[in-house]
């Protein structure tokens, strides 16, 4: 099975969008919005071509391409493409469009480099400029019933993944070449290969793969990009250990379809897996299905943390959970979609609350230092009466 059929961002997908984000501009009185961010461009528009949206308060949004134009225009449903030779023809074609500039324009300040900016600022220069990425991103959060079809498809060819390791895993082929093997497969039936990641700090890789003491480290769960990695330099993914008889392997797989992400993590072994590892891996799924069952809107985000980390106290696990000492994390969970991390945080002493249509990758996960790591992932869906694993691979540990 083959996931390659030609896609497209419906037309009323783009038009709720720009709905949503002009009520939004309103309420906070910013006159328009000028996006460059390849995937907030892509979220608006249908296209990730070379280009940039101008989305005003009220009226129709105009895109400027640069390269490349017919493309833009096969995939965009939007009316106004315009194509520029140069950036600073904008203001004059915004200005000739809708009869002036905006007094006071937004711009995706948690992305944008600050030599860019300072670009834009004199290209706009009678204007005041804001932030609206809060705004963006907040619209992003709850994702509407297509989004999460594109989502479902995505987990069917994570899930024939997951079984094709299964197939290969075998011992003295190392991390890196076992990931590879999964990852080649993976690109076969339609895995996009490029994870969006949003913080300019954070790796977005599809190989981790950590096992034994290699996933066991202190400072594992700090950040996505962690792991001991393939090189010194840049430490993440997985290593040149060989896979062994007998240990717990964590395979922690994201992969990306059409633009939208799936982020899992199963528990393999080769033959056998130790009682104390079998255990922690219990644990952690026990606790991934009780916050499911909590999961509904209203809740608030820091009370499924909290109920987690109970439960690892109840489990007898305090020591272990989502880290060793000194080096623990404050989250379980992360939204996900067009990117593989967004916001919001199942983290502690979040009061924002669930909503119907939000998804996240929830990942509980323990690390014993300098013996293995233990965990799950899979993202679910919020809906009206509770969570919804999006996740085709099942929950449970792959004895292979």
């Amino acid at each position: 099975m083959k996931f390659t059929k030609p896609f497209q961002v419906p037309a009323d997908e783009i038009e709720k969008r720009t709905r949503k984000i002009q009520a939004e501009l309103a309420r906070n009185n910013i006159d328009g919005v000028f996006i460059v961010q390849r995937t907030d461009l892509f979220y608006f528009s249908g296209t990730a071509q070379n280009g940039f949206l101008y989305i005003p308060v009220e009226g129709a949004p105009l895109l400027f391409i640069k390269q490349y134009l017919p493309r833009a225009r096969s995939e965009s449903s939007i009316t106004e493409i315009i194509g520029i030779r140069s950036i600073k023809d904008i203001p004059g074609l915004i200005r000739d469009f809708h009869g002036q500039l905006p007094a006071v324009l937004g711009f995706e300040l948690d992305v944008l480099p600050v030599n860019d900016f300072q670009f834009y600022k004199k290209l706009f220069k009678t204007t005041s400029h804001v932030d609206a990425s809060g705004l963006i991103l907040k619209i992003r959060q709850v994702k509407s019933e297509w989004e999460i079809e594109q989502m479902e498809v995505t987990a069917q060819m994570t899930s024939l993944t997951f079984e094709y390791m299964k197939s290969v895993i075998r011992p003295g082929i190392t991390e890196m070449e076992f990931s590879g093997m999964f990852e080649a497969f993976a690109r076969t039936i339609g895995q996009g290969g490029k994870l969006r990641v949003r913080n300019y700090q954070t790796e977005g890789y599809p190989w981790h793969v950590l096992s034994g003491k290699t996933g066991a480290l202190p400072g594992l769960l700090d950040s996505p990009a962690s792991g001991k990695g393939t090189s010194a330099a840049f430490p993440v993914g997985a290593s040149h250990k060989k896979l062994c008889r007998n240990e717990p392997i964590m395979v922690d797989m994201g992969s990306v379809l059409n633009g939208y992400h799936m982020d899992e993590t199963r528990m393999f072994a080769i033959e056998s897996m130790p009682e104390k590892a079998i255990k922690a891996c219990r644990a952690c799924i026990e606790i991934h299905n009780a916050v499911l069952e909590k999961a509904r809107p209203g809740v608030t985000l820091g009370r499924l943390f909290d109920l987690s980390v109970k439960m690892a106290e109840q489990l007898g696990y305090a020591e272990n959970y989502l880290g060793v000492p000194g080096h623990r994390v404050t989250f379980i969970g992360h939204g996900i979609g067009l990117e593989l991390i967004e916001a919001p945080f199942i983290a502690r002493n979040r009061e924002d609350c669930l909503e119907t249509g939000m998804v996240f990758a929830l990942e509980p996960k323990m690390v014993f230092e300098n013996e293995f790591p233990a965990g799950i992932e899979s993202v679910f869906q919020v809906t009206d009466k509770g969570a919804r694993l999006i996740s085709k691979v099942p929950v449970g540990i792959f004895v292979c």
